[in-house]
Formats: structure tokens, C-alpha cells, sequence
């Protein structure tokens, strides 16, 4: 019940009528009040005095609340800028009542206007002091109110700074958590020792287990807008040795436009945060040019990169949308998705980008002018026990869309590739690297542009590290790792896929754009902080188990191949990978030549010939390093 009549009385907003109906009841108190302070509290007003100066004083404040609004703020969230519009209202009122009185007084008006100075001055402070008053009054009585039903939280904020004060704010205003800010931390040693808001501000270093402990602190909130990447690791790993859940604030373009930071905006930390890019700015205006009332063919839609490509692309003023994928059930989704956003003009195929007459059936029916190929296999440990489905995927499934590109002279075919594709060392990242090649050699043709966007890993696709190990921590471990020294790229896959919309609009033709990638994370390293964000210990609660490099997997990544330079392009995070020229006729011959004969199921010799195709292909830890020299001899 009680509950129920606080939800009704408190948690609503009064409404502006009622807030200005108590101001002029106080206005009127506080004019009598001034007259018994004026002459030591003896009452000196007669009733015919009060019956032409009450009018008049209520007049004038109505007009002067109504003037400066100084009514229509939210009680229980008063502040400064409350107090200053409170003060106007009654400096108007002073201001309005003295020219009352001297008007008066000139013009011979009736003597009951001449107001005395003396009281309206002291009118005018009783004025302030009170309704200010009464504001922060209710405010702190609405706090206590609340707060005695339930204990929340007890938080140490990691940032003394604009964004730290901002988060203090919200959270003392958000009643339903009923947060208490036990202190700030600072790496600034001038903010050290100080205090902001009345709290604390601590040395980061001085924020031990005991002190935790001895503050019953239960959450850290990183509040710090600029800070690099490398910083917040360092932070991350010293809080992990505390018993105490982080948080984090979200950069503010993702709560610029709202009215404010939300408390539910401030987010548990997790493993994408701590690998964090920064934000990518995109020719919009070009971007919108480029694909406006556009034909667009998307392959592999339904996958991790197709399908973001895809929801991006419906940002857009395009003609239609094609997205082509063999995964029914995650196609289905994807469909489901865009009818929920009621995007039209999008048309979902259940279809495999191997069979030839199916892939031209559907050019030949909606005639794309953009092909965005993202259809490949990529499970570097499948396809070295399945070359097959490699080649006639990542190559023969790739040399269809890119003939038929051709044949219906489509503008533009742009293909995601990999950074395995770089001096390959697996049957995967050799597959990739013949895909390029070969669409390298088309850009010959003339008629249509052929355009490679090249980078690493992409954080959360199916089947990448980071959900093997959540699903690992969350069955009690142990995580497992090839190599203790494996390094890894990553990007998120919203910026991979920006990045390959920006290629494709930059692009002339025959060029390999390869992206910064920033700095190799070392996959020990990560599990580490999963386990740590998981609020477990190593190797108490989770241990790290090396399980030995599989096969064809490298220790390190690359991004550019031997004899490739990189050149810089208008867009800071993209480059042009200048690689060596091929022969495109001879390439094409091996590359027709491969797709014949892996139709006879002869792994070995499959991969013996895509060696010859791809030189720099040396196989590690793999059955098919027996071939390594042969193909060197043969070419």
C-alpha cells in the first residue's frame, strides 16, 4: 500500500499550477513577514492597506513567475539553474514593485501603492531564501523519502573529470537503483586528495582489497571519455584483482542526441570494450550517392559480414536489395529482421553461389549494378580436412559471381577476403588468395570494376575466439589455446563492414584495399581478461589449457604479402596493398585448370596445385607439407 500511494504522489511530477499556487502563497507570507520584520514584529498593516497591496503584489508575481517560468522545473531535480530563475522571479518582482511606488508617488496615485523600500528589499531576500529553500527542501525529502526503501549500490567512480561529474549526477538522480558514490579516482596527481561534489578523490593506487572491503564498495564506473586503449587494459587488469563489478560509460555519440546519459546506458564492461577501435567517420554524402537507387547483390548474406553489410546498405536510397545465402535459417532471420524495420524492396534467395545456372538466373532477373561477394567458408581447421569445399567455395563459387559480373556487365564487384590470404600457411587462406587473384585478373576486361577489401578477424562472427571462449568460462573452463604467443588482428564487424562499403565507393578497379587493423592482440592475453571480466580468478577459478597450434594455423598474422607495399588513401584507416603484377591469362588458365580437377576428389592433388598457383602457400603443421618443395621445383 505504501508503496503504491508513493508511486502515485511522488514518482509523478507536480504539475507547474500547483508549484506556482505555493510560490504566491509564500510570496504573500513572506510580504507580511517583511512588515514584522521591518518594525521588530508588532503589526502595523491595517485591512484596508492589505486589500489594495495584496492585488497588486499578486498580480505582479504571477507575472513574474510566468515571465521568467521559474514554475515549470522538476522539483525533486532542482539545481543551480532552478535557484538562478528563482532569483530573477523575485528580483523582477523588487523591481516591478518599486516602480510601482515611485510611479505613485509622481503621479499622485492612490498613497496605499507606495510600497516601502525597506520592506520590499526585504521582501525580496525573504523571497529568495524561501523559495529556493522550499525547492531544495523537497528535493532532499523526496531523496531520503526514496532512499529508505532500498539500499543500492555502492560505487566508486574511475574519472574526476566532465564525464565522471556527469555520471555522478545521473546516478544520484536515478531513484530506482538508489546509488551511493563512495569516491572518484584520478590518475591527474592535482585532483588526488581533493574533493568534487563533497566526495573524495582517490590515487588508483590506493584502491586496495582492504579498502574495498572497508568501504563495502560492490562497483567501479570508468567514466573517461578519451583514454586509450592500452590505458584501459592496465586499468581493467588492476580491478580484476578486486572483488567488485566494472562498469563503463559508453562513448557519447551513442547518447549525444538523447537528452542525457541514461543510467541504463552504463553498461557491465566486456571483452569488445577493452579491444575498443575508434570511432570511423564515413563520407556519408558519397556513401548515399554511390549506392542510391542501386541494384545491390549480396552473397553470403546471412553470414556475420553479409549480413551487417546488408542492414547497413538499408540505410540507403537503393533500388532493390538481392541477398543470396544458402543458411535457410539464418537467411529466414535476416528477412524477419528487415520486415520488422518494414525496409521494402529487399528480396531474400535461398540459393548456393556453386551452381552456375541458378547464380545467372537470378542476374539475368534483377540485373545488379553492385556485387558484394561475402559467401566464402572460412574455418581454417575444416577446410584443411576439406579442400574441396574449399576450392569449390572460396574458388569456383567465387569465379562464377565474378564472370557473371562480367557477362552482365555489372559496375561494381567488391569481394571480402582475409588476412589469411597473406603469405598462406592453411588451405582456407590459400583459397582466399587464388579468389583475389583471380578477380585481379578480370579487372583486365574493362567493362566492370573489381575491388578486394582485405582485413583480420571480426569480433563476435560465428566460430570466432571470443564466443568459444564465453561458451568455455561459462562451463567452468578450462579455456583452451593453441599457442601461448598466438597474436591476432580484430575489428568489430559494424566498422569491417563500413570500411568494405567505403572501399567499394573509392574503388577504380583492380586494386586490394587492406585495413588498419591497429595493434595484434595477443589471445592470451584476452582469455586472461575474459576471466577476469567474469569476475573468476586464474588459474583458481578457470585455467588456461595450450592444446598446440592446429593444423595450418599461424602464430602470426599478416596483412600484406611478400613484394605487396601499401599505399595510403584519402580515408586514414584504408590502404591500397600494391601487389605484384600477375599474368592474367596464365592465371586464369591454373585457376580453370584447379576448379576441373577438383571435381575428381584428389585432396592431395588439389592442394598440390593451388602450391603452384600460390608459391608463397607453405602449409604448417599440416599433412600437405610434404608438397611444399615439389611446388617450389615445379614453378
Amino acid at each position: 500500500m505504501l508503496r503504491k500511494l508513493r508511486k502515485q504522489f511522488f514518482i509523478r511530477s507536480a504539475p507547474s499550477w500547483l508549484v506556482l499556487a505555493i510560490d504566491l502563497y509564500w510570496v504573500v507570507n513572506n510580504f507580511i513577514l517583511a512588515h514584522l520584520i521591518l518594525f521588530n514584529f508588532v503589526y502595523s498593516l491595517d485591512g484596508a492597506l492589505l486589500k489594495i497591496q495584496l492585488p497588486v503584489l499578486i498580480t505582479v508575481s504571477v507575472f513574474s513567475f510566468l515571465l521568467i517560468r521559474s514554475h515549470q522545473g522538476i522539483i525533486r531535480h532542482t539545481g543551480v539553474r532552478d535557484a538562478i530563475k528563482v532569483g530573477f522571479a523575485s528580483l523582477f518582482i523588487l523591481g516591478l514593485l518599486t516602480a510601482i511606488s515611485l510611479f505613485s508617488n509622481y503621479l499622485n496615485w492612490n498613497e496605499n501603492l507606495n510600497f516601502p523600500l525597506s520592506v520590499v528589499v526585504i521582501h525580496f531576500l525573504l523571497n529568495v531564501f524561501v523559495l529556493t529553500g522550499l525547492r531544495f527542501f523537497f528535493k532532499i525529502f523526496y531523496d531520503i523519502l526514496f532512499s529508505s526503501f532500498k539500499r543500492g549500490p555502492r560505487i566508486l567512480i574511475y574519472g574526476a573529470g566532465e564525464a565522471g561529474l556527469l555520471t555522478y549526477s545521473v546516478l544520484k538522480n536515478d531513484k530506482a537503483n538508489n546509488a551511493e558514490i563512495v569516491g572518484f579516482m584520478d590518475d591527474d596527481v592535482r585532483k588526488q586528495g581533493k574533493s568534487l561534489n563533497a566526495v573524495t578523490i582517490y590515487n588508483p593506487i590506493d584502491i586496495t582489497q582492504e579498502f574495498i572491503t572497508a568501504k563495502n564498495i560492490t562497483q567501479v564506473i570508468i567514466a573517461m571519455q578519451q583514454i586509450k586503449q592500452t590505458r584501459l587494459i592496465e586499468i581493467v587488469a588492476h580491478l580484476a584483482l578486486l572483488s567488485v563489478k566494472v562498469k563503463i560509460v559508453p562513448p557519447a555519440k551513442t547518447w549525444i542526441n538523447s537528452p542525457q546519459l541514461m543510467p541504463s546506458q552504463i553498461k557491465s564492461l566486456n571483452i569488445e570494450d577493452l579491444l575498443g577501435r575508434s570511432v570511423i567517420e564515413l563520407d556519408s554524402a558519397e556513401l548515399q550517392k554511390e549506392f542510391s537507387d542501386k541494384v545491390v547483390i549480396i552473397t553470403g548474406a546471412a553470414g556475420s559480414i553479409g549480413s551487417e553489410i546488408s542492414r547497413q546498405l538499408a540505410n540507403f536510397n537503393y533500388k532493390h536489395l538481392i541477398l543470396i545465402d544458402q543458411a535457410e535459417s539464418n537467411l529466414y532471420d535476416l528477412q524477419q529482421y528487415f520486415n520488422y524495420k518494414k525496409n521494402k524492396n529487399i528480396t531474400c534467395i535461398v540459393a548456393d553461389v556453386r551452381n552456375e545456372k541458378r547464380m545467372d538466373s537470378i542476374f539475368e532477373k534483377f540485373k545488379p549494378e553492385m556485387v558484394f561477394h561475402a559467401a566464402a567458408y572460412k574455418h581454417v581447421p575444416f577446410m584443411e580436412e576439406n579442400p574441396y569445399e574449399a576450392v569449390q567455395v572460396n574458388v569456383f563459387g567465387t569465379k562464377i559471381i565474378a564472370d557473371l559480373v562480367v557477362k552482365h556487365q555489372a559496375k561494381k564487384f567488391v569481394m571480402v577476403s582475409t588476412d589469411k590470404a597473406v603469405n598462406p600457411t592453411n588451405v582456407m587462406g590459400a583459397t582466399k588468395r587464388i579468389a583475389e587473384m583471380y578477380i585481379s585478373s578480370l579487372q583486365a576486361n574493362g567493362t566492370s570494376k573489381f575491388i578486394t577489401t582485405r582485413f583480420g578477424n571480426v569480433l563476435g562472427s560465428s566460430g570466432s575466439v571470443i564466443p568459444l571462449f564465453k561458451t568455455q568460462i561459462k562451463n567452468g573452463g578450462p579455456i583452451t589455446l593453441t599457442h601461448k604467443d598466438i597474436m591476432r588482428y580484430f575489428m568489430t564487424i559494424p566498422e569491417a563492414c563500413q570500411l568494405v562499403l567505403e572501399a567499394g565507393v573509392m574503388g577504380k578497379g583492380g586494386e586490394i584495399f587492406v585495413f588498419d587493423m591497429g595493434t595484434p592482440i595477443k589471445i592470451y592475453d584476452l582469455a586472461l581478461n575474459m576471466i577476469h571480466l567474469s569476475n573468476l580468478k586464474f588459474p583458481q577459478d578457470i585455467n588456461i589449457e595450450i592444446t598446440g597450434l592446429r593444423p595450418g594455423e599461424k602464430i602470426y598474422e599478416e596483412l600484406l604479402g611478400d613484394g605487396e607495399n601499401c599505399i595510403p588513401t584519402h580515408h586514414q584507416k584504408i590502404m591500397i596493398a600494391k601487389a605484384k603484377t600477375l599474368d592474367a591469362k596464365e592465371i586464369e588458365q591454373q585457376i580453370n585448370e584447379l576448379c576441373v580437377s577438383n571435381r575428381e576428389l584428389n585432396c592431395e592433388h588439389t592442394v598440390s596445385k593451388m602450391k603452384q598457383i600460390v608459391p608463397e602457400f607453405l602449409s604448417n603443421n599440416s599433412i600437405y607439407e610434404k608438397f611444399d618443395r615439389k611446388s617450389v621445383d615445379i614453378i
